[in-house]
């Protein structure tokens, strides 16, 4: 089973950040409402179409939980029945949730294959849990824990996402969606570490304390402009609801001291980065990720000029979002990295 874990592992990692590239979708495209309830999409388990699923009609057979919209409100079937010919208003009850009541086509199918990702993510780390109890009771029961730990943070992360939902795309409650996503990348990041260094496939490079500490300070640069392009992100969402999607141009004619300090700071970022890579080279460290690091940064800077200077173009709020969450847990696996050529060094050291 050991020799199955790491690709199970990695499937996992690459579905959580399936999940991400899905939510910054479903972001661009304003469809986070699409399906205006949870876990279901307007009580079904597969979305409608057609608004005219969606309206009472006589002689119609309804299920307990399927939704209606009707006089700008969302009703809920309590039991199963078929329709008369005429509305009875004993068969239904208000959706209390909230009162938003639309429906879009293509925002309730982006955001229903959100979903859908976020499920096989779910059922992966289950799987990868599952396989950790016969790859490692023997040998590293922290992998086993860590691995249930990311399941219990996966259902936390659901949890959190139907919030979102209740509170009609809270910024706040959005912004904490994303950091948990984060915290997942770095508990699996951890677990594949781990099965590598037990199965002896991992890549030992050389130890250098102060690259190691500079990498350090390069994860807690990335989190901050993560963090501050959060609140960047918060502005636009708020600028969007006032304007509409049509006025992007409008979006940034007034931004907040937080956007400066975010652009400035990036500056910042990928000065240290470039530092990184050049000490790479230089000291012959062997940490090849720190080339990845500084391309997906221009790419990054670059994503950040087109929103800001051309009006948002299609998918580089994606793109922006996307890349940082990479960035960051490529910095993380490097510190990683960085932690078993330190053990490593000391080992040769004692010998």
């Amino acid at each position: 089973m050991k020799k199955y874990f790491i690709p199970i592992t990695k499937t996992a990692l690459i579905l959580v950040y399936l999940v991400i590239v899905a939510g910054a979708l479903v972001r661009m495209t304003g469809s986070g409402m699409g399906c205006p309830d949870w876990p279901k999409c307007f009580g079904y388990y597969i979305p409608p179409t057609d608004i005219n699923e969606l309206q009472w009609a006589p002689n119609r057979e309804f299920k307990r939980g399927q939704v209606i919209i009707k006089d700008e409100k969302l009703w809920v079937a309590h039991e199963n029945f078929t329709t008369g010919n005429e509305y009875n208003e004993a068969n239904w009850e208000p959706y209390t949730k909230h009162d938003y009541a639309e429906f879009n086509p293509m925002h309730t199918w982006v955001e229903y294959i959100n979903r859908l990702v976020g499920a096989l993510a779910g059922l992966a780390v289950l799987a990868m849990a599952v396989a950790s109890i016969k790859a490692f009771s023997k040998t590293k029961t922290s992998v086993i824990l860590l691995s249930w730990l990311s399941v219990f943070f996966m259902g936390f992360q659901a949890w959190l996402g139907a919030t979102v939902v209740y509170s009609v795309l809270n910024p706040v409650k959005i912004t904490i969606h994303m950091v948990m996503a984060l915290i997942i990348v770095l508990v699996l990041l951890n677990i594949l570490d781990k099965a590598k260094e037990i199965t002896h496939t991992e890549k030992i490079y050389k130890y250098d304390g102060f690259f190691k500490k500079l990498l350090w300070v390069a994860l807690l640069f990335t989190l901050i402009q993560v963090i501050l392009g959060t609140q960047v992100r918060q502005f636009v969402d708020e600028q969007i609801k006032l304007l509409g999607y049509e006025n992007m141009a409008l979006v940034m004619q007034n931004p907040t001291v937080t956007f400066y300090v975010h652009r400035s700071f990036s500056i910042l970022v990928l000065g240290l980065n470039i530092w990184l890579f050049i000490m790479n080279k230089q000291k012959e460290l062997g940490y090849a990720k720190t080339s990845w690091v500084l391309v997906l940064l221009l790419i990054e800077i670059a994503s950040g000029i087109a929103m800001y200077n051309f009006e948002f173009p299609f998918a580089s709020q994606t793109v922006h979002v996307v890349i940082a969450s990479i960035i960051f847990g490529i910095q993380y696996y490097m510190i990683l990295e960085s932690r078993r050529s330190s053990i490593t060094a000391t080992t040769s050291k004692n010998v």
